[in-house]
């Protein structure tokens, strides 16, 4: 292989196929793709190319810092950023025209700052906590950071020549189980919170609530812009929703490595940290340069499943911090052959779902955790 001791390939046709066939799900609405984390681990600029390339007409991310990054990339277009930090880069942001999140009174008057200091205008996102319980702010709240008073501040920034209100979004608890109670619920106070912000004079032409799992299994909560993430990247977002295949989507990387060493045991030899696994018979065993230090969870251990030399088998024993042991069954291996932790699954190879099912986590975690050490290898697109 040109590759050296690990890679991950990254399909970025997948990416732009995957977009398309988001887009052509949300119907009327638009596709915002979402490349947080370096694009899910997918890496950022080439990914948010590729999402554009197959149709996405706006960019998320959570942090101010990625918003920066797409921007130094040279990739244009709009881009938001929802999880601002005190004190960040706002007025960096304002310049370089990122949409940014208001979602408690601080952000909106670090935002004013900013845009009074450029004497621009800057175009904001409110948020509507409809029931997550995590960022935005509640409506009817005793707590004084409601939204009927973030509302109030807002228009009269508005009304100051300071924000554009281009959107009104929230975020669903429960998506991944389209058919939860909480849904519908979520979903009558988003559309209070809008007709309260429209009747204080804000009326932006974005309203934004469905990630993955909304975007293909709740219409209703279509709006005028979806928000994917994982299924970008071609993942299912959960069982309940569909799997990759039925849903159209593929998945867009494929983690790989090169075995450094196979060698013959007896039976009976402990094998790795703690002797956890103890081979039961004479066998092989192959050493794969690939540990917790490149995202491969120590939960993985006696756990985790590796297509080698024809064969998925299950780490034996311990996940170190750059290595771990699979036993081979005597099946012929050498230094330099190629195994495959995941990928689509087309070749017999498991799939981050199946990583995820195997460890008791989820495919985004096993996607977005491989680490900066395994260099990304781009295939597919301009």
């Amino acid at each position: 292989s040109e590759y050296g001791r690990a890679w991950a390939e990254i399909d970025l046709n997948a990416i732009a196929n995957n977009v398309s066939v988001l887009k052509d799900t949300a119907s009327t609405a638009e596709v915002m793709a979402v490349v947080k984390a370096d694009a899910y681990g997918h890496g950022l600029i080439p990914s948010a190319r590729a999402a554009q390339r197959g149709g996405a007409s706006y960019l998320g991310v959570a942090l101010l810092s990625e918003a920066i990054a797409l921007r130094e990339g040279g990739v244009e277009g709009p881009v938001f950023a929802w999880l601002p930090t005190p004190g960040d880069e706002f007025e960096k942001c304002i310049a370089l025209d990122i949409e940014l999140n208001v979602g408690a009174s601080w952000m909106l008057t670090e935002i004013e700052q900013a845009a009074r200091k450029l004497n621009t205008r800057a175009r904001i996102h409110l948020k509507a906590d409809t029931g997550l319980g995590r960022g935005g702010t509640f409506l009817n709240s005793a707590n004084s950071d409601s939204w009927e008073r973030l509302v109030a501040e807002v228009a009269q920034s508005q009304s100051e020549g300071l924000v554009e209100v281009v959107g009104i979004w929230t975020h669903l608890a429960w998506a991944d189980s389209p058919f939860h109670g909480t849904i519908g619920n979520q979903h009558d106070n988003f559309v209070r919170a809008i007709e309260f912000a429209k009747a204080a004079g804000i009326n932006p032409i974005l309203r934004h609530a469905a990630n993955s799992a909304a975007t293909f299994a709740l219409p209703n909560m279509h709006f005028d812009l979806v928000r994917p993430g994982i299924s970008v990247f071609g993942v299912s977002p959960g069982p309940e929703v569909g799997t990759s295949e039925s849903l159209g989507i593929k998945p867009a990387m494929t983690l790989a490595a090169r075995l450094v060493q196979v060698k013959d045991l007896p039976a009976g030899s402990g094998v790795s940290y703690g002797h956890e696994y103890v081979t039961s018979r004479d066998t092989n065993v192959g050493l794969v340069p690939l540990g917790y230090a490149d995202g491969i969870q120590r939960a993985a251990s006696s756990a985790g499943p590796v297509l080698a030399a024809g064969k998925v088998r299950t780490i034996a024993g311990r996940v170190c911090m750059d290595q771990f042991v699979i036993e081979l069954e005597g099946d012929l291996a050498q230094a330099g052959d190629t195994v495959t932790l995941f990928g689509p699954g087309l070749r017999g190879e498991p799939t981050a779902t199946d990583w995820a099912d195997a460890i008791g986590t989820i495919p985004y975690e096993i996607v977005t955790c491989v680490g900066p050490r395994v260099p990304r290898v781009f295939v597919g697109g301009a």
